[in-house]
């Protein structure tokens, strides 16, 4: 009876989504590539390819390489300040991607349609209401709901505050996912009784026992508590930059030194705003892969969202995802 609650309260989120379990996996970049993406996607969540700062023809070798892992439906997840992005597009739509998730910002002007017109789904981050109804007025079919407990870029506002928000005026209108912070499948429960149509969950995926991440990234996780996923510091109110939460280690201070550079770049007329950016993001992706590739867990950056307190071991996605299911079943039972 209580299985079949927790499915009907899914049941928005898996036929929009076309698997199992109404439960996303955040799209981490070197985290979910093809290995983690097909893992999640078998054990019947869905998996989302992060294309990060891929070229074009390393996001054809990821899709490809991840169908050729899983027959089920997956998901591509590409950033809007991305200089290629309409050639990313035409790349997902080569391959019939059903679902492509636009993040970093607003759609810029002719995405929304360029991904639709090939039959896509489009899924974009709502940081705020105002901005869950525009994107909805402009034609997204689903939001991702996340607050600022995440890993990785983050901003201003808490989850919990967030899903009070927007899921009682968005819910009716659209498929909404709420994310950031969770880690246990009570939660899971709360927000889909809320009217969430499911969830997106980041940190308790990447240390899978299919998430190719190195080792000592994985151990930096098992020892971390919630309090040591710190979000980074603003030093220039001239750049702005997106806060990025992550494990404190030297590649944070590191990141601070990044900032200056880049403004003294800005103030001299080297680079336009655009440019510093994009050097911000080309930085996080360098200094991401050097922790979770290369295992430099000192002076990469271990992005890791509060959730990571609940991280203990190393375990297969299909376990984790049966964890989750049965904890919110149990709270659905206990609730009546």
């Amino acid at each position: 009876m209580t299985n079949a609650k927790l499915a009907s309260l899914m049941a928005r989120g898996t036929e929009f989504l076309g698997c199992d379990v109404a439960i996303m996996c955040g799209a981490m970049s070197w985290v979910s590539e093809r290995n983690l993406v097909a893992a999640i996607s078998n054990a019947g969540g869905f998996g989302v390819i992060a294309c990060g700062a891929m070229t074009p023809e390393l996001l054809d070798r990821e899709i490809a390489a991840t169908k050729a892992l899983t027959s089920k439906p997956f998901g591509v997840n590409l950033i809007t300040m991305h200089p290629q992005l309409f050639d990313l597009i035409e790349v997902c739509a080569k391959h019939e991607v059903g679902h492509v998730v636009l993040a970093g910002g607003l759609p810029p002007k002719g995405s929304i349609e360029a991904i639709k017109e090939k039959g896509a789904k489009l899924i974009c981050f709502a940081p705020a209401l105002a901005l869950a109804k525009k994107l909805v007025r402009s034609g997204v079919d689903a939001l991702v709901v996340e607050g600022m407990e995440a890993g990785g870029h983050i901003g201003p506002v808490a989850t919990s505050v967030l899903a009070q928000e927007i899921l009682p005026e968005m819910a009716s209108q659209v498929p909404v996912f709420v994310a950031g912070g969770i880690g246990r499948g009570e939660a899971i429960a709360a927000y889909l009784e809320m009217g969430a149509a499911g969830v997106q969950l980041g940190t308790r995926f990447a240390c899978a026992t299919e998430s190719i991440a190195h080792p000592n990234f994985k151990k930096a996780f098992f020892r971390a508590s919630a309090r040591d996923a710190i979000a980074s510091v603003q030093i220039d109110p001239r750049l702005p930059v997106i806060p990025v939460r992550a494990l404190k280690n030297a590649g944070t201070e590191a990141f601070t030194a990044k900032q200056r550079e880049v403004a003294n770049l800005l103030d001299g007329g080297t680079v336009d705003m655009g440019q510093a950016q994009l050097q911000i993001e080309h930085y996080w992706a360098g200094a991401l892969r050097r922790a979770v590739i290369d295992g430099d867990v000192e002076g990469g950056s271990l992005m890791a969202g509060q959730s990571v307190g609940m991280v203990s071991k190393e375990e297969p996605v299909a376990d984790i995802i049966a964890q989750l299911m049965d904890e919110a079943a149990v709270a659905l039972e206990r609730r009546g």
